[in-house]
């Protein structure tokens, strides 16, 4: 008898968990680009970012998926997540950074291009800065999303109002 290998095993799990998700009344989400209907972020993120909620609920505890606008030259200050967060570029262009404070020139930066990944794991101190452009990017992980600042000034929740 013939071992599985590591692909049918794999192809098994993704049926099952598949059939898993739709015996549980996972409803199925099919979206255009289009279709994604774009308000103002939460105020987690500073002024300016756009976001649109394809699946889940981020601030809930389940799994989610969203899409963020930022405007050309938009930064988002040194912070870090309770969960994993992926990041998928969709246009434009997002540096990357790892640290307690935001580089421009840092020699881990990382600056993706359209159909480019980022993970930042759970706790890990990074930031980002979209470039001339503006970026599009697609969220996703288990929520709730949180942002927690290295420094406190940067947070958009503390600015006076």
């Amino acid at each position: 008898m013939r071992k599985p290998s590591s692909w049918s095993v794999g192809l098994l799990l993704l049926v099952v968990c598949s059939a898993t998700a739709l015996a549980q009344g996972t409803p199925s989400v099919v979206s255009s680009v289009g279709e994604a209907k774009f308000g103002p972020a939460p105020p987690m993120l500073p002024p300016g970012a756009q976001i649109a909620v394809l699946s889940g609920n981020p601030m809930g505890t389940g799994a989610y998926t969203v899409r963020l606008r930022f405007p050309a030259n938009y930064i988002i200050p040194a912070h870090s997540h309770p969960t994993d967060e992926n990041v998928v570029l969709t246009s434009g262009a997002v540096t990357f950074g790892m640290g307690d404070k935001v580089s421009n020139t840092a020699a881990g930066n990382k600056t993706l291009e359209v159909g480019g990944y980022f993970l930042a794991p759970t706790g890990m101190n990074h930031y980002a800065f979209a470039g001339k452009a503006g970026a599009d990017i697609v969220l996703y992980g288990q929520g709730p999303v949180e942002f927690k600042y290295v420094n406190p000034a940067d947070d958009p929740r503390n600015a006076k109002k």
